[in-house]
């Protein structure tokens, strides 16, 4: 006797259902960006997103004391997804973070510098994009420095995020511009570690990190060999209390690495032997001196003076 077709020649493909948008917010931690924030802002409306749905972008400015919270306030009357967060007094990077997160309504995060600027209408989207794996935790942006390469402190900006790029590229490096999920991890405020914390505790969470290169941003180094200083021992600071409170080892400490991405990054630029030296020379010393202010103890400050030369593009 003859029988029918079998269940299985009898089912067809049913299309596989869209799947969901992904929810998410953008922090902006600001102190005196009047110079920029504007800017910075607006280009968030730029984004061209696919997949992914914008909810909140919040403002926190921590003791501001120019026309930082009156350019808030008015791009909010404009862009109705903007909340303000007012600190009345600066009260530190940290704790900036920390009133952003307890503000959120969203399990992704994103942190966008206050005086960056997206460098394409797709950043964001790549940016975003590795989180349709539900195991990333975190990714880092690819910032890109606006200053002049023919002066030495230029050049200088130039060569030492050509090194971050490149340190990220072997091992993801994150910085100015990083999206993660929003585990519930919140920042010591007397501690200069802000990202590099949050992503232990993801990692130890058991979640990945990811550097996205094409989720490009502009940023502006430091013009002056004091301001440079400033900024790397600053950096420095935070990353040696990494190691020293955690025993936690950030990418750009390893040897094998930075030499790796020394190579590549001279493949980059050319040869320049002198502005080389020159840049190897300032971030060495201020390794040695941000090594000096942990040893004393001066890591625990929660507001660092600012540098004045990297708040316009």
């Amino acid at each position: 006797m003859q029988t029918g077709p079998s269940s299985q020649t009898m089912t067809t493909e049913q299309p596989s259902a869209p799947a969901e948008d992904i929810e998410f917010s953008i922090g902006i931690c600001a102190y005196n960006e009047e110079q920029i924030i504007e800017r910075s802002i607006r280009t968030i409306f730029t984004q061209k997103l696919q997949g992914f749905v914008l909810k909140q972008v919040l403002v926190v400015s921590s003791g501001s004391t120019d026309r930082t919270d009156k350019i808030v306030r008015s791009l909010a009357e404009e862009y109705p997804v903007i909340t303000f967060l007012p600190q009345e007094k600066r009260e530190g990077k940290n704790s900036a973070i920390n009133l952003y997160l307890d503000n959120l309504t969203t399990k992704l995060a994103v942190m966008l510098n206050a005086d960056n600027v997206f460098a394409s209408d797709e950043s964001l989207q790549k940016l975003l994009e590795p989180f349709r794996d539900p195991m990333m935790g975190m990714v880092g942006g690819h910032p890109m420095p606006t200053n002049d390469p023919s002066t030495k402190v230029g050049f200088a900006s130039q060569m030492l995020w050509a090194m971050h790029h490149n340190v990220a590229m072997i091992y993801p490096k994150i910085g100015e511009l990083v999206a993660f999920r929003d585990i519930g991890t919140r920042l010591r405020t007397d501690l200069q570690s802000d990202e590099d914390i949050i992503r232990m505790k993801l990692e130890e969470a058991g979640y990945k990190t990811a550097y996205a290169k094409d989720a490009t941003i502009y940023n502006r180094g430091p013009e002056t060999e004091e301001d440079f200083l400033k900024q790397r021992v600053r950096v420095n600071i935070g990353e040696v209390t990494m190691k020293k409170i955690y025993d936690y080892d950030v990418p750009s400490w390893d040897k094998r690495i930075l030499i790796k991405a020394y190579l590549q990054t001279f493949r980059q630029l050319g040869f320049h032997p002198f502005k080389m030296l020159y840049m190897t020379r300032l971030e060495f010393k201020a390794r040695r001196l941000a090594k000096e202010h942990v040893a004393r103890g001066e890591d625990k400050m929660s507001c660092w003076e600012p540098v004045q030369s990297t708040k316009r593009l």
